[in-house]
């Protein structure tokens, strides 16, 4: 197990909602879903959009730049690139998909903390 850090009280996002935190030099996003609080890391793999920036909807975050979609849960590549045609077809060969890193998230006494590897 490595090391928590305290991010954010218990209290600071409500489900649905979610945000940008520093955890060691490491830009996270901290995302409150149904199921709980979960994080991955912040900055968009593709053009390095931030995903605090973007839209959440249920466990799916999506990057306000090119609309790459990000399952909060996991780090797990939903979708790499909004739209379709040879353009989006050419941007998949130059940058192939890829995850995000996750991190646990455990909410311990009322404050979200974020293990760190």
């Amino acid at each position: 197990m490595g090391k928590q850090v305290n991010v954010a009280a218990e209290s600071d996002l409500s489900e649905g909602t979610m945000k940008a935190v520093s955890v060691e030099g490491q830009e996270v996003l901290l995302a409150r879903t149904q199921d709980g609080f979960h994080a991955i890391g912040n900055i968009c793999p593709h053009m390095k959009g931030r995903l605090s920036r973007g839209t959440l909807d249920g466990s799916i975050v999506t990057c306000p730049r090119h609309g790459s979609q990000f399952d909060v849960r996991t780090g797990e590549n939903i979708r790499w690139l909004k739209g379709r045609g040879i353009v989006s077809g050419i941007a998949k060969l130059l940058k192939p998909p890829r995850p995000i890193a996750s991190y646990r998230v455990e909410v311990k006494d009322g404050s979200a903390l974020i293990e760190v590897r």
